[in-house]
């Protein structure tokens, strides 16, 4: 009787410690929520990556970032490379020289149907005006009808000028002059009469003589983007963070700063010396980055496809991720 009453408390004792094992075992390998892990995944790789601008506006905060050391603050290292046309930056994506590039919608979307895997991962400051040249007589958006104007197609430049085309009803010519220098040339000595351009250089052309018709900022027109490679958005949050924790202190510093204390920086990277008087005279401050709206993305995918650069409709949740800034 002992030994069977013995037994039992044996047996009873093992079936109990099995399952408090089993129970400590589901403790330890269950933790979904491993903060220490995440928090690691957000440290900057130290690692350096390569970044594409143009000589526009929406680069300075990423030159000044890099120019007064912030990106180094931040723990990260940042190659800014330039280009003179979009063009030669998408040669540069296309042979995978960039980790990041500032775009805009349409170009992540052909890029996605050629295979090269990037998202979007936010807007950019970015205001393109519409100008005819001095000896044109055009002084209202109408007024190129029919006129030729100078754009790189298929790209926001475009997408802007059909957009105001459409609202005044009217159609006109493109002429393809890839370079910044050779676009201006061209509208001053008046063999063109039009012209798309960001700033600074559309405030410049203004102050030679040619005439603004239009601007996509006070229009409510935004496609102009940062985008990064899905290898660094999957490897190396923790280096996009970082990137967009120095790119808005050097919005910051900018808002504050009188533009004679850095827009000879500029210079070194392609900018005109007219980027002084220019962001002297900006009337707004520029904004930290932010996201491209779901009706401005779409419209732009829809306009892509219609011109026959995808072959399909991208969706806003495969090409973006606005998870950095917001």
């Amino acid at each position: 009787m002992k030994k069977l009453l013995l037994s039992s408390i044996l047996i009873s004792s093992i079936l109990l410690l099995a399952a408090c094992g089993k129970a400590n075992d589901k403790n330890t390998t269950e933790k979904p929520n491993d903060t220490t892990s995440e928090s690691s995944s957000l440290q900057p790789s130290g690692e350096e990556f390569n970044i594409g601008i143009l000589p526009a506006e929406a680069a300075i905060p990423i030159i000044l970032a890099e120019e007064k050391g912030f990106f180094e603050e931040a723990g990260i290292a940042v190659s800014i490379k330039t280009f003179s046309s979009p063009n030669d930056r998408n040669v540069a994506v296309q042979a995978k020289e960039l980790d990041a590039t500032i775009g805009d919608v349409m170009t992540e979307a052909t890029f996605k149907e050629n295979g090269i895997n990037m998202k979007i991962t936010s807007d950019i400051s970015e205001d393109f005006k519409i100008l005819s040249s001095p000896d044109s007589g055009i002084t209202e958006m109408k007024g190129l009808s029919g006129k030729s104007v100078s754009l790189v197609p298929n790209f926001i430049l475009e997408y802007i000028m059909d957009q105001f085309a459409l609202q005044n009803g009217f159609t006109y010519k493109i002429v393809e002059i890839p370079s910044f220098a050779g676009r201006s040339e061209a509208l001053l000595s008046n063999q063109i009469d039009g012209v798309v351009f960001t700033e600074p250089q559309a405030g410049m052309l203004v102050s030679q003589g040619a005439h603004l018709l239009g601007s996509s900022k006070e229009a409510g027109i935004k496609g102009g983007t940062i985008q990064f490679t899905d290898e660094m958005i999957n490897d190396k949050p923790g280096d996009i963070k970082a990137f967009y924790e120095a790119f808005n202190k050097a919005v910051d510093y900018m808002n504050k700063t009188d533009a004679s204390e850095y827009s000879s920086i500029l210079t070194n990277y392609q900018f005109p010396e007219a980027i002084r008087t220019y962001l002297t005279n900006m009337p707004e401050d520029f904004i930290h980055a932010g996201i491209i709206s779901k009706d401005q993305f779409d419209s732009i995918i829809a306009w892509t496809k219609e011109k026959g650069q995808i072959s399909k409709a991208y969706t806003y949740e495969e090409l973006t991720d606005f998870s950095f800034v917001q």
